[in-house]
């Protein structure tokens, strides 16, 4: 048990890491394709983030709150994608 909480909570700290290594593409990224990406892979670590939280404290909240943003990330990052390349996104 108490090797869990530890592996979770390393797990924590490097999905905490990725985040910011996410935020830091976002705002220097060279190009629009580069923001992007570091969007999608912004939602992927806070989701997952948001589910080792949900482990450690035992709690289905935090999983119903990943849903959402995995549901919000993956629309967001097709509207952008389609925006990118037609240039609107309803056609």
């Amino acid at each position: 048990m108490i090797v869990l909480y530890y592996a979770l909570v390393a797990a924590q700290c490097l999905l905490a890491l990725g985040v910011l290594f996410s935020v830091y593409r976002l705002v220097k990224g060279p190009s629009a394709p580069d923001r992007v990406l570091a969007t999608d892979a912004l939602y992927i670590n806070g989701m997952l983030l948001l589910l080792t939280f949900g482990m450690l404290h035992g709690t289905v909240v935090y999983f119903e709150a990943a849903l959402i943003v995995a549901g919000l990330g993956f629309v967001g990052t097709t509207a952008l994608a389609k925006f990118l390349l037609r240039g609107e996104v309803i056609e």
